[in-house]
């Protein structure tokens, strides 16, 4: 009989006083020494990451306000309290609606964009440089820069209509509740497009050349090769992109905030910046919590839809 552990020999026989498996060893000086030193930034990332979620989950579940100076544990009440307030829902629309519009036009012509810069041609380098310009610009910066553009009265926007006669008279982009969500929406589009093009070029430069050498020999056209060999292909990363594209677009508050302050009429209220009204400005830290956690909550339910969708269609892909 053998003992656990023991090991056959070139023979295929266990000997007698076999060697055994090499037992684990305590870990080394240099991975202690690896530990301590990544510890400090667990600490950090723990402390501005997680701590707020949960510290926002926690108020989400007390009745909280300084001014009233009160603070009592109140379960889901805030959550039911939700459910019935029609500026929330108002606002949880214009988010889905502003996601939605803008994630869709930005990976629309961001693939356009990395489909033209992926051709080669003199200075493509110093194009796609330049490309990337709205998306280094500061978003508060972009803010003012559209707010000036698309003013009423002094607007360069308003100006060119009216030299064109297009319009007759000025148009309010910005205080109409028919155009300030769409004005919001094409500022977005113009500083968050070169990102989608960026991260779909990379995807299109993994594609190898022989494979339009190929398509080209067989006859295929331009439009059946991109339909049927570089879609498929780029599809994986055109999706990732587009799942980190919403889930920032859902949170987005310095657009509207800056540009038109959730107005008129609560037209470009978002999550976000009612979330902020209502817990700085109204002081009520609780149901402030309890919108944000709602939000929260929302982005993971987009995030674990995306996920699914990703993974059949991986495994549609490798089967």
């Amino acid at each position: 009989m053998t003992t656990p552990g023991q090991i056959p020999n070139a023979g295929g026989r266990y000997p007698k006083s076999g060697k055994h498996w090499p037992q684990p060893r305590p870990p080394s000086r240099e991975v202690l020494a690896g530990f301590g030193l990544l510890l400090p930034t667990v600490c950090v990332l723990l402390a501005v990451s997680l701590y707020p979620v949960v510290r926002t989950l926690w108020m989400s579940l007390r009745n909280t306000s300084p001014i009233l100076r009160e603070d009592k544990f109140t379960g889901w009440g805030n959550f039911s309290r939700l459910l019935g307030d029609d500026g929330f829902w108002n606002a949880w629309k214009h988010t889905i609606m502003f996601t939605g519009m803008s994630t869709f036009l930005e990976t629309f012509l961001g693939l356009g964009i990395a489909l033209i810069l992926h051709q080669a041609f003199r200075g493509r380098g110093f194009v796609r440089a330049i490309v990337l310009i709205p998306w280094a610009i500061p978003t508060v910066v972009t803010s003012r820069m559209f707010a000036y553009l698309f003013d009423a009265q002094n607007g360069l926007i308003n100006y060119f209509l009216m030299k064109l006669n297009v319009v007759q008279s000025p148009i309010n982009f910005l205080g109409d509740t028919r155009t300030a969500m769409g004005t919001i929406i094409l500022a977005d589009v113009w500083k968050t497009t070169p990102f989608m093009m960026l991260l779909i070029l990379a995807a299109l430069q993994t594609i190898p050349t022989e494979l339009q050498e190929s398509a080209a020999l067989d006859g295929s056209s331009a439009w059946r090769y991109f339909w049927s060999i570089r879609l498929p292909l780029i599809m994986p990363a055109l999706l990732i992109a587009a799942l980190l594209r919403t889930l920032d677009a859902f949170r987005i508050f310095d657009l509207p905030y800056v540009l038109t302050g959730g107005g008129p009429a609560d037209s470009t209220e978002v999550m976000s910046t009612l979330a902020y009204k209502t817990l700085f400005s109204g002081s009520q830290y609780g149901y402030g919590s309890a919108m944000a956690t709602a939000m929260f909550a929302t982005e993971v339910l987009i995030a674990l839809g995306f996920a699914i969708f990703l993974v059949r269609r991986f495994r549609a892909v490798g089967a």
